[in-house]
């Protein structure tokens, strides 16, 4: 179906007939297939949109994201990480590294398919997710950082209560709730451990010269942009 959008920033009608949209399933290192979205404006140039914690490419977050690009007649894909959306494996709390090694498993997929990486977008847990890859892989050249936490071991009370950290010591795992007490998810010690030993300042600091680094801070729906 034809759809047209209207850009605020040129005041352009966008017309979306030639752009497609293919559903891409690319196998990770650990064998789990990993679901994504292409869309394809006709153009080679890529950027790979990354999702947050307990979320998925479905989001709004990244359908906005991938409705801009598209407007600009850039291509993107977005992806659930692994035990996230329609993504095989178990959903983790840490797995911050092994997300990075999904997001390889991706560029490498597309690569292969002979588009050219031009950035990599991570909102939330997938801005820390970004870092480390370009920390560990420094093939790329952009990295946007969109509201990632810094520092890892902060902000962990609001989302498991006080005195978790003696709570999963003793019963090895915490139950997260929503705010009418439905269960989301299950935190263990491991994937605990997994993100407080997840250290993005020394991430930082191992991101070669070369590569842009953009962060983009929200707070209260309201956003900052910072460029380092």
């Amino acid at each position: 179906m034809t759809e047209t959008r209207w850009n605020q920033s040129n005041h352009e009608r966008i017309d979306t007939s030639e752009i497609q949209q293919r559903r891409v399933v690319i196998e990770n290192s650990h064998g789990e297939k990993l679901v994504g979205v292409l869309h394809d404006t006709g153009s080679t140039e890529t950027v790979v949109i990354c999702h947050g914690i307990h979320s998925s490419k479905d989001r709004i977050p990244m359908l906005t994201i991938a409705n801009v690009f598209e407007s600009a007649k850039i291509s993107s894909f977005r992806f659930d990480f692994a035990g996230n959306g329609e993504s095989q494996g178990s959903f983790q709390y840490g797995n911050y590294r092994r997300e990075a090694e999904d997001l390889r498993s991706v560029l490498q997929h597309l690569r292969g398919e002979n588009r050219e990486i031009s950035a990599i977008i991570g909102h939330s847990k997938g801005g820390s997710v970004v870092l480390l890859y370009a920390a560990k892989y420094k093939d790329v050249q952009t990295v946007v950082n969109i509201s990632g936490r810094f520092f890892l071991e902060r902000g962990m009370e609001w989302r498991l209560g006080k005195d978790y950290f003696n709570k999963i010591k003793e019963n090895g795992f915490i139950d997260v709730r929503n705010r009418k007490g439905k269960f989301e998810y299950r935190v263990t010690e491991e994937s605990l451990m997994d993100r407080l030993t997840t250290n993005t300042h020394e991430a930082c600091l191992s991101i070669h010269e070369n590569c842009r680094s953009i962060r983009i801070r929200q707070i209260h729906k309201e956003s900052q942009t910072v460029s380092n």
